[in-house]
């Protein structure tokens, strides 16, 4: 029997999963029953993101992405600088109507964005800026769905990577099997339709690129 829609049963079970995931190198199965607790678990990737790395934008050590020193660079006194910023990475694999987008929103809330976010399957990327209970923060969020060619949206990629780290912004990838690699140190949400709701499969990337078809670089297409 499936549980029921309740907002603490999925963040608790989120949690628990995690560090049984973490422990036994599994991959963390959540059962989603709506686009409520979609929404609930981008909220929670978003705070779990925001320690992925240092110097998270929406984090306590954060400056502002102008206040970066380029690699190498050195202070006054000959304290080194800030490390550039590396943008967290989220992939979101899933069939047409999986609840990407739905997820996505839930990133967005949880960094204080009040823009509503759409799917950016025809303009292919939206920026948006927010703030957060630490000060100021920032979402890329793009969709490869309309880039057949795995060189086009490898470069596309790129280019809103560098765009992630000059805002010091969350970048979330819907269709990243579209891409023909995998970004290093991504971590990735699978979306599947599961009777009247959704199987969430969740994979960090100590756990490295998942086999099969549903890695980037497949080019899946349309469930």
């Amino acid at each position: 029997m499936q549980p029921t829609s309740a907002l603490n049963q999925v963040i608790e079970g989120a949690k628990q999963g995690l560090q049984e995931g973490s422990r036994k190198g599994t991959i963390e199965r959540l059962w989603l029953a709506d686009a409520t607790d979609t929404a609930a678990l981008g909220q929670r990737l978003a705070r779990e993101l925001a320690g992925a790395g240092p110097g998270a934008p929406w984090g306590p050590d954060w400056d502002g992405a102008s206040q970066e020193s380029p690699p190498g660079s050195g202070q006054p006194g000959g304290r080194p600088g800030p490390a550039p910023f590396q943008p967290p990475i989220l992939l979101l694999s899933g069939g047409l109507g999986a609840g990407k987008t739905c997820l996505v929103q839930g990133l967005a809330a949880e960094l204080g964005i009040n823009e509503a976010i759409t799917s950016p399957t025809f303009a292919l990327a939206q920026h948006y800026q927010g703030q957060g209970s630490s000060g100021p923060t920032a979402l890329v969020h793009l969709d490869l769905y309309r880039l057949e060619l795995a060189a086009a949206a490898d470069d596309l990629f790129a280019q809103e990577e560098e765009e992630a780290a000059a805002l010091g912004a969350l970048l979330a990838v819907e269709w990243p099997e579209r891409l023909g690699f995998w970004p290093q140190g991504a971590w990735q949400v699978e979306l599947q339709l599961e009777g009247e709701g959704r199987l969430a499969l969740i994979r960090r990337p100590q756990l490295g690129p998942p086999e099969g078809p549903s890695g980037p670089g497949a080019g899946a297409g349309p469930q």
